[in-house]
């Protein structure tokens, strides 16, 4: 008896294979949307970086190489305005600054140097000296009076009386014990001892000075405090001895004075 045969078995078989392509067709299209997304993202991602850097169209920084020239020309221009403006300035300034000074004249230098000290000074003068009494030599004054210690020793005031007389009768230059006197010159006595430019000196005191012998002798005794050391000079016998000369030699300040800045060798004041 002959009955229906079974369906071959590849019919199951080629079932089976249908719904494999189905399946592997699905997983490409998932892959490929993946894919997708994460091209898109990066590029999101590319962007926003981009303008974190700066680089959106709300930033002030160019954008692009022809914006960048654009405002660098810009402000290669304003500099160089300002700098024109400058250099009209300084030409301005220097126009001003550019007064000639005349030289200075030659007598007028030689003069100052005189006054202040700084030059040596030769020519006719007087020499004064004035020294304390001899011990030996002292007697009583008009009355019966005296002397005390004070009344035979130079004092300070003495010596400050001849040296204005002096200045007063024309001295051009002027030394004391060898020391040039300057405007800044202090001295001072203690005792019978003097203080000079930070040296200590003992009687007799010379005062040297250059100028006229007649015109400072009138000056002396025409002094009243000169003449007053003169009527000690009768009393207690102290020193006093003034003498003419044609020919004296007083030497320049050598002691510390004023300091102030100087221009270094080589560099121009004035242009």
């Amino acid at each position: 008896m002959t009955g229906a045969e079974p369906t071959p078995a590849r019919s199951a078989v080629g079932g089976a294979t249908s719904f494999s392509r189905a399946w592997t067709h699905a997983r490409w299209r998932s892959w490929l949307s993946v894919g997708a997304v994460a091209v898109l993202a990066g590029l999101m991602f590319s962007a926003s970086a981009r303008l974190a850097d700066g680089g959106g169209a709300d930033t002030r920084d160019p954008q692009d190489l022809a914006q960048l020239v654009d405002t660098e020309t810009g402000r290669v221009t304003e500099l160089t305005e300002r700098t024109s403006e400058l250099d009209r300035e300084v030409e301005t300034l220097s126009a001003r600054a550019g007064i000639t000074v005349p030289a200075q004249d030659g007598d007028l230098v030689e003069r100052e140097g005189v006054v202040s000290g700084s030059a040596p000074v030769t020519g006719k003068g007087l020499t004064v000296t004035l020294d304390d009494a001899p011990p030996t030599a002292v007697g009583a004054g008009p009355g019966g009076v005296e002397p005390q210690p004070d009344d035979l020793v130079v004092h300070q005031q003495d010596l400050q009386h001849v040296i204005n007389a002096l200045w007063a009768g024309g001295a051009e230059a002027m030394t004391l014990q060898g020391e040039r006197v300057t405007s800044t010159s202090a001295f001072r006595c203690s005792g019978n001892i003097l203080l000079l430019h930070g040296k200590v000196f003992s009687p007799p005191y010379e005062v040297t000075v250059v100028g006229d012998p007649a015109k400072m002798e009138s000056a002396l005794m025409s002094s009243e405090g000169v003449q007053m050391y003169l009527e000690y000079v009768d009393w207690v016998h102290l020193g006093w001895d003034v003498q003419r000369s044609d020919h004296l030699d007083l030497p320049a300040y050598d002691g510390g004075g004023l300091q102030y800045a100087t221009v270094p060798d080589g560099t121009e004041v004035f242009g």
